[in-house]
């Protein structure tokens, strides 16, 4: 299989096929992140179905799709009458498999689950028979359900209190790659960057695999990007404008959220939410808060000693912050190389980079050798007073051994120089953290840069810890 990553989710999938049980498997995930291209390759000898919903198309069509598809596998399906209802449907798919071989593995594969179900058309209710008078009573099967719309499976099948209610037996949740799984994405497909190449594209697009495999081996980031997203005929010129419609009914809400998001480097609040996008307070807005969060594009972050209420949203999707920041307001010919050297990319990139870290927390803790400890992650901030001024923490690690690292964070394409008056700061900052926060634990300042940091006077005075992007791979 070539396959980049995915090693759990490979080995969970597989295993299944030792199982003397049928199995019911959910795979979700937010939209190109590999789902389709994962079942198809780990099951590819044992896939007999394969049908996928149809975006925004009505029940008879959905029906006809399901009927004409099972005909591609099954001749004998065109000697019955179409199917009336999702019922008989799966009748038709109960009697071929009849007539497959008993002892074989048998892997049905119904793709974009959330398109199949119109309005009551009662497909949810004919997926469940199928499952719990058909595939229960038999040894052979893999139901694999798969979609984009993530919060529609967790909400309708997972966490369903009706008829699919504890029907799924595995559950697979499709992340993004990590860098280090970008890296052999990328290293799989002919492109031989470095470490801090493979971040910058990683800063734009996220570890998504159907964006990275537009990228022709020989390009450089800049050359990459414009092919990608700025010159005319650009690849992905247009996919934003599909992305959260393909997800979400009503996306205009979850585009307004995440358009204002992108505006805030900190994030906001639900309260700060409702006031800069108007949107009312309500089970609506809870809904596209969840939905959003589960499909990765934004975290809700608890500030230390804070309550529920001062929890922070936070936009942590690359692709979305990438898009708002420069192809919003970009028309015409334009080319990455004018963007970089202005002040609007210094301050993208590092912000940017803080959501790379916050993403690669696991290899942070190793780095710092605190795997096996318990830690909570989160960004700080305070906005001050008449007699303090305020201060903000890249990323701060609150551990369960009594101990805080409290991470600066830096983006530079050469190595950082730590000023007097730099390292003067930091100490302001963990003051007031302490201050503020009134904490006991031991503060570790611990400084995470890109392209390393010059071990200086100033350096030595503050540092405890330096991770450096190597680090995060």
């Amino acid at each position: 299989m070539k396959i980049a990553g995915r090693k759990e989710e490979i080995a969970l999938l597989q295993s299944l096929l030792q199982k003397d049980q049928s199995e019911f498997v959910a795979v979700y995930g937010r939209r190109r992140i590999g789902k389709t291209f994962l079942v198809r390759e780990v099951y590819r000898k044992q896939l007999v179905f394969e049908c996928g919903g149809l975006h925004e198309r009505a029940f008879r069509q959905q029906l006809e799709n399901f009927w004409l598809t099972l005909a591609d596998v099954w001749p004998d399906a065109r000697r019955e009458q179409p199917p009336g209802s999702w019922l008989q449907a799966f009748t038709l798919l109960k009697t071929y498999l009849n007539s497959l071989p008993a002892n074989d593995k048998k892997v049905v594969f119904l793709d974009e689950i959330s398109w199949f179900e119109t309005p009551r058309s009662g497909f949810l209710a004919a997926l469940d028979n199928f499952w719990n008078q058909y595939c229960t009573k038999r040894s052979d099967i893999i139901l694999v359900i798969c979609g984009s719309a993530a919060s529609w499976i967790i909400q309708k099948v997972i966490n369903d209190r009706g008829g699919l209610h504890n029907r799924i037996t595995r559950h697979i949740r499709l992340m993004p790659f990590t860098l280090q799984e970008t890296s052999d994405f990328l290293e799989m497909n002919g492109i031989h960057w470095t470490k801090l190449d493979v971040a910058r594209m990683y800063m734009c697009v996220g570890g998504v695999p159907f964006y990275l495999t537009g990228i022709v081996p020989g390009y450089s980031v800049p050359r990459a990007l414009d092919e990608l997203f700025f010159l005319p005929q650009a690849r992905l010129k247009n996919e934003f404008e599909n992305l959260y419609a393909a997800l979400f009914k009503n996306s205009n809400q979850h585009e307004k959220v995440v358009r204002t998001l992108a505006l805030k480097n900190k994030g906001l609040s639900r309260s700060e939410i409702i006031e800069e996008t108007g949107l009312s307070s309500g089970g609506g807005l809870t809904t596209v808060l969840e939905e959003l969060i589960a499909c990765g594009f934004i975290r809700q972050i608890y500030p230390v000693n804070k309550s529920r209420e001062d929890a922070l949203f936070r936009l942590i999707d690359e692709f979305s912050l990438f898009y708002y920041k420069f192809m919003h307001q970009l028309r015409g010919n334009h080319s990455w190389m004018q963007t970089t050297g202005t002040p609007g990319y210094h301050t993208w990139s590092g912000y940017a980079f803080e959501n790379l870290c916050l993403k690669h927390t696991s290899q942070i803790k190793e780095a710092l050798g605190i795997r096996g400890i318990i830690t909570s992650e989160y960004s700080w901030q305070w906005r001050g007073n008449r007699e303090n001024p305020g201060a903000q923490i890249d990323m701060i690690i609150d551990r369960s051994d009594n101990c805080i690292n409290v991470l600066e964070i830096k983006f530079h394409d050469s190595r950082f120089e730590m000023t007097k008056v730099y390292a003067a700061r930091l100490l302001d900052k963990v003051r007031i953290f302490k201050a503020q926060t009134r904490t006991t634990k031991n503060i570790f300042v611990t400084l995470l840069t890109a392209s390393g940091a010059s071990a200086n006077e100033h350096y030595l005075s503050v540092i405890t810890n330096e991770l450096k992007l190597e680090d995060l791979f």
